[in-house]
C-alpha cells in the first residue's frame, strides 16, 4: 500500500497550535522547513508560553510530535480490501454498502464511533451526520472509556461536567491537593509544575493509588490501597472528616442538600474496617484528614484509577461528598475536579457523539433539547433519533441479529483500547461493513473493509477543549499529503451520496471549513448546558482560550462557573449517599491476584500513534508485566524474562519488569499495545456505562 513522506509546505513564521496528544492541550508552535533545506523537510517543535496549562513545558510525547508529521508509516491513500483505490471508489462503495445494510436493517443497521482526540467540529458534524443523514441511534464514542464516571457523578452532584470548574493555575495555590487514581508524571508531565509550586509554597500533595508511581514518589502523602477498593476509602476519609470535626457546617448549611443522609450513611465506615479493607493504616488516613482539614484553599481531584471501575460513578461521588464535607467546591482556590485523559475528552462529548447527547450537552431525550437542536440543523425534532447503545454496548452488539451489520469508525482503535479485547475483535470481524477514518493502519484499521487516510493535528484547523473547559484553537501549520482529507470532507462526501434529508443542502449542510463547522455549533450549544455561543475563533486567537460556558460575545467566559451557585435547579450542590462494593470479579484461588493497568510516560492511549515514534519506542519498546520481588521468587523469574497472564477473558505475554513498590497481590501492564486490554472485565458501571479497566482478577505463569 502507498505510505508516503508528506509534503512539507514551508511557512515565514512558526505556527502556534497545540499538541496533539492529551487534555493538558499544550500550546506548542511548529515550524516547517522546506523540503529542499533537507532529504525529507523539517519540523520543528517549540513549547509556547501564552498557554497557562504548560506555561513554557512540554513533554517527550509533545517534543517528539513533529514526527508523526513527517514519519514513513502515514496513509496516504485509500484502502479497498487492503489494496488503494481512489476516493471516489472507496466512497461510492461505502455508501452502496451502507444503503444495502439500512435497506436490510434499518437505520440502526449501520453504527457510529468516534474518538476524544477529534476536534469539535468533528466531533459535531459526526453526531449530526449519524442522527440526520444515517438517521442512527447508534452512536458513541471512547470518551465513554475516559472520564464517563465522573462526568455522571459531576452532573447529579452539581448540575454540570466540567473536567476542571476552575483554571488549572488554581492549583498552585492551594494548601493541599488530594489526588486519588492519578499519574500525572506520566501522562502529562507538564500538570505536575502546577502541583510542584503548590509543594514549594507549603502546600501537601496526597495522592492516592495502588502502585507507587512517579506521582506518588512525590506526594508527600501515599495511601495505597488494594485495588478496587477507592471508593471504601473514601467513605472512610469522610467519616473522619465528621469525627474529627472538619466539616464546613456554615458551607454545608448554605450550598447543599442532603447531608444529614451521607453522614448516616458513612457512620458505619470506621476506620478499623476501613484499613482491614484496603489495606490502608488508619494513621494514615488520619494523616490525610489532618491536612485536607487545616488547609484555608484546598482540591480533591480524580483521575482514571478511581473512575474505571463497575461503581466507578459513586467512587466519585464518595469524593464529591468528601470535598463537600469540606466546604471546597464553588470556593475561589478549591473544589473538585476530574483530571480528563484524552486531548479532547471535555469538547468530544459536549456536542453529540456520546449517545444519550445532543450539541451543548443537551439530553437527547429532552423534547426542548431536539426542538431547538433540530431547528438549528433544519430538520424535524420527531425524526431525530434516541438514545442509543453505550460505547462497549455498541460494540458487543456489532454483527449481532439485533445489533448493528455496519460501523463507521473515527479516531478509535478498540482492537487494543476496548475492555474484553478479543471478544471486541470477533465483533468487528462480523461486521458486513466495516469503515476506518485513521491516520496509520492501526490494529482496528487493518481489519477494516475501507480505511480512509484522514489528515492531523497541524495539518488541520479547529477547537479543542480541554481539561479546564478552555475552548483552544488549533491552527493548521502545513499542508497534508495531496491524497489525504480530512474528516469533515469525509463526512461531506458520504452525506452528498447518501441525500442528507430533503430540508437539507448536503454540502451546505455539512461544510468542509472549521471555521463554518463551528458557527452552526455556537448556536446549536446556545441555552445548553455546555453554551459556546459567544466564543469565536477571534476570541480564542486573542485571549488564548476561552472558558464555556459562554453566551454571547460580550460575556468575558466561566472559569470558574460554581462561585455564586451550582448548575442545579434551586443553586445548591447535592450530596449522594453510596455504599461499598467489591469488583466485579474478586480474586480467588484460580485467579489469585489483581491487573490493573494503565500508561506510561512514552505512550500514549492505544499507541498507534506513540509506537510509530522511534525516540519513543527506545523508552519503551514493548509490554511488560510488573510484579512484586515475592511474586516473582515464587514463579522462578527474574527481570526480562516472559511472563504469561491469564483472565478469566484471554491471556497474554510481557517482560517481567520487578518493582518492590507494587503491591504483592497486583500486578501492573500497560494498556498501550493489544495484550492488557484482552484481560480487563466490560462489567459496566450501572449510570456511566464505564467498563471496570482497573481491576480484574488474573493468574501468572512462566514462559517456556
Amino acid at each position: 500500500m502507498p505510505l508516503s513522506l508528506p509534503v512539507l509546505t514551508p511557512v515565514k513564521a512558526p505556527t502556534a497550535t497545540h499538541c496533539p496528544y492529551c487534555a493538558l492541550q499544550c500550546g506548542m508552535n511548529v515550524a516547517v522547513e522546506a523540503p529542499e533545506q533537507g532529504p525529507d523537510g523539517t519540523v520543528t517543535i517549540t513549547p509556547r508560553q501564552d498557554i497557562p496549562a504548560n506555561a513554557g513545558g512540554l513533554c517527550q510525547k509533545g517534543w517528539t510530535a513533529g514526527e508523526l508529521l513527517t514519519g514513513g508509516q502515514r496513509l496516504t491513500t485509500p484502502l479497498l480490501h487492503g489494496e488503494p483505490v481512489g476516493w471516489d471508489e472507496a466512497l461510492d462503495f461505502v455508501a452502496g454498502r451502507i444503503r444495502a445494510v439500512q435497506a436490510e436493517h434499518g437505520p440502526d443497521g449501520v453504527a457510529v464511533f468516534g474518538g476524544g482526540g477529534l476536534t469539535n467540529e468533528k466531533a459535531y458534524l459526526l453526531g449530526k451526520f449519524a442522527r440526520t443523514v444515517l438517521r442512527t441511534s447508534q452512536i458513541d464514542y471512547n470518551g465513554r472509556f475516559c472520564m464517563s464516571s465522573a462526568a455522571a457523578a459531576s452532573n447529579r452532584a452539581f448540575g454540570m461536567d466540567r473536567g476542571l470548574p476552575f483554571p488549572i493555575t488554581d492549583l498552585a495555590g492551594a494548601d493541599a491537593v488530594l489526588l486519588a487514581g492519578g499519574n500525572m508524571a506520566e501522562t502529562m508531565p507538564p500538570f505536575v509544575r502546577h502541583l510542584s509550586a503548590m509543594r514549594e509554597s507549603g502546600g501537601q500533595l496526597i495522592v492516592i493509588d495502588p502502585r507507587v508511581t512517579a506521582t506518588a514518589r512525590q506526594a508527600d502523602l501515599h495511601l495505597q490501597p488494594a485495588p478496587g477498593t477507592d471508593l471504601a476509602l473514601a467513605l472512610g476519609l469522610l467519616h473522619l472528616v465528621i469525627t474529627e470535626g472538619h466539616v464546613d457546617e456554615d458551607y454545608v448549611a448554605a450550598r447543599t442538600n442532603g447531608f444529614d443522609a451521607v453522614r448516616t450513611s458513612v457512620a458505619a465506615w470506621w476506620p478499623e474496617r476501613v484499613e482491614r479493607l484496603t489495606g490502608v493504616p488508619v494513621s494514615l488516613m488520619r494523616r490525610a484528614v489532618a491536612v485536607l482539614g487545616r488547609a484555608r484553599r484546598a482540591a480533591v481531584l480524580t483521575g482514571r484509577g478511581a473512575e474505571q471501575h463497575a461503581k466507578g460513578t459513586d467512587t466519585v461521588t464518595a469524593f464529591i461528598n468528601l470535598a463537600l464535607a469540606l466546604g471546597l467546591p464553588g470556593r475561589p482556590g478549591s473544589g473538585y475536579g476530574c483530571v480528563t485523559g484524552q486531548g479532547n475528552g471535555q469538547g468530544g462529548r459536549e456536542h453529540g457523539q456520546k449517545a444519550d447527547q445532543l450539541p451543548g450537552y443537551r439530553k437527547i431525550d429532552d423534547p426542548a433539547a431536539r426542538e431547538h437542536v433540530a431547528r438549528v440543523w433544519g430538520v424535524d425534532p420527531d425524526d431525530l433519533p434516541g438514545p442509543g447503545r453505550s460505547a462497549y454496548e455498541l460494540l458487543d452488539a456489532l454483527g449481532t441479529e439485533a445489533g448493528p451489520r455496519a460501523l463507521l469508525l473515527f479516531g478509535s482503535n478498540p482492537v487494543v483500547s476496548a475492555p474484553r479485547a478479543g471478544h471486541v475483535t470477533e465483533r468487528l470481524n462480523s461486521l458486513d461493513l466495516l469503515v476506518v477514518s485513521d491516520l496509520v493502519l492501526s490494529e482496528t484499521a487493518a481489519l477494516a473493509d475501507v480505511v480512509f487516510p484522514t489528515t492531523q493535528w497541524a495539518e488541520e484547523g479547529g477547537t479543542m477543549t480541554n481539561l479546564e473547559g478552555r475552548v483552544l484553537l488549533r491552527r493548521r501549520a502545513l499542508a497534508a499529503p495531496p491524497e489525504v482529507r480530512s474528516d469533515l470532507e469525509i463526512i461531506q462526501a458520504l452525506a452528498v451520496r447518501l441525500g442528507a434529508p430533503a430540508s437539507l443542502d448536503p454540502v451546505r449542510a455539512f461544510p468542509t471549513e472549521p471555521r463554518e463547522v463551528f458557527d452552526e455549533l455556537r448556536r446549536a450549544s446556545a441555552g445548553g448546558i455546555a453554551d459556546y455561543a459567544g466564543i469565536t475563533y477571534e476570541r480564542i486567537a486573542a485571549e488564548t482560550g476561552v472558558f464555556w460556558p459562554c453566551p454571547d460575545t460580550g460575556h468575558p467566559g466561566t472559569p470558574r462557573p460554581f462561585l455564586d451557585r451550582f448548575a442545579t435547579p434551586d443553586g445548591r450542590a447535592r450530596f449522594v449517599p453510596v455504599e461499598h462494593r467489591p469488583p466485579g470479579e474478586d480474586i480467588d484461588e484460580e485467579y489469585p491476584l489483581y491487573l490493573t493497568t494503565g500508561r506510561v510516560l512514552a505512550h500514549y492511549q492505544s499507541g498507534a500513534q506513540t509506537r510509530r515514534i522511534a525516540a519513543l519506542n527506545a523508552v519503551v519498546a514493548e509490554t511488560f508485566v510488573e510484579v512484586h520481588p515475592d511474586l516473582a521468587e515464587r514463579l522462578e523469574v527474574s527481570a526480562g524474562q516472559m511472563l504469561r497472564v491469564v483472565s478469566r477473558r484471554g491471556e497474554t505475554e510481557g517482560v517481567v519488569k520487578i518493582n518492590p513498590a507494587i503491591r504483592a497481590d497486583t500486578v501492573f501492564m500497560p494498556f498501550h499495545w493489544a495484550g492488557a486490554n484482552l484481560l480487563t472485565n466490560p462489567e459496566l458501571d450501572p449510570v456511566s456505562r464505564m467498563p471496570e479497566f482497573k481491576v480484574c482478577a488474573v493468574r501468572v505463569e512462566r514462559v517456556g
